[in-house]
C-alpha cells in the first residue's frame, strides 16, 4: 500500500469522504458506518485489523504456548514450517504423544528410549546423524528457542525424511 498527496476539496471521492468521515467524528464522536469507506480503503484495513486481533489472541491465549515461545508474532507470510511444529511442540508420530492420545499402546522408541521429539534429535541410537547437542535441565525452552534461530540446526530439522 503507498500513500499519495491527493489536492484537498477538490472533488476526489475517497478524499472527501475521509474529510467527511473526519468531521463526523470531531462533532459527533460516533463511530463511522463500515459501509461508508471506500473499498479499497476497507481492503488495506481489515488485515490489518484481523492481524493485530490475531496477534493479542496468541498473545494472550493458553494454548500452543511452546511454539508461542519460539514465535511470539504472527504473520501473513507463509511459512513453510510443517517439520518445525511437529519438532517444537512435540505433537506428530512419536510414541510419546500416540501413546497419550491412546493411538499406540507404549510409548518407547525401538532403542529403549521414550519416543519424543527431543529423544530422536539428541539421542536415539537410530538417528545418531542428526543429533544436535542436548539441551541442560530447565533450559529446554531456551534451547529451541536458539534451534529456531540457527540455520544449521533448522536444516537438519526440515531435512529429516
Amino acid at each position: 500500500m503507498y500513500t499519495i498527496w491527493v489536492k484537498a476539496h477538490a472533488g476526489y471521492i475517497g478524499n472527501e469522504s475521509a474529510d467527511q468521515l473526519a468531521k463526523d467524528a470531531t462533532q459527533h464522536g460516533l463511530p463511522y458506518s463500515i459501509t461508508k469507506l471506500p473499498k479499497r480503503h476497507m481492503k488495506g484495513l481489515l488485515p490489518k485489523s484481523m492481524l493485530e486481533e490475531w496477534q493479542t489472541l496468541w498473545k494472550n491465549g493458553d494454548t500452543g504456548r511452546k511454539i508461542y515461545n519460539i514465535m511470539p508474532s504472527v504473520s501473513l507470510r507463509p511459512a513453510n514450517w510443517i517439520r518445525d511444529v511437529i519438532f517444537f511442540s512435540q505433537h506428530g508420530p512419536f510414541p510419546a504423544y500416540l501413546k497419550r492420545f491412546h493411538l499406540s499402546h507404549s510409548d518407547y522408541c525401538s532403542c529403549g528410549g521414550i519416543g519424543t521429539a527431543l529423544h530422536y534429535a539428541t539421542e536415539c541410537i537410530f538417528t545418531v546423524s542428526w543429533h544436535m547437542r542436548k539441551p541442560v535441565p530447565n533450559f529446554e525452552q531456551e534451547w529451541l528457542k536458539r534451534i529456531a534461530n540457527n540455520l544449521v540446526s533448522m536444516h537438519k530439522i526440515r531435512k529429516r525424511k
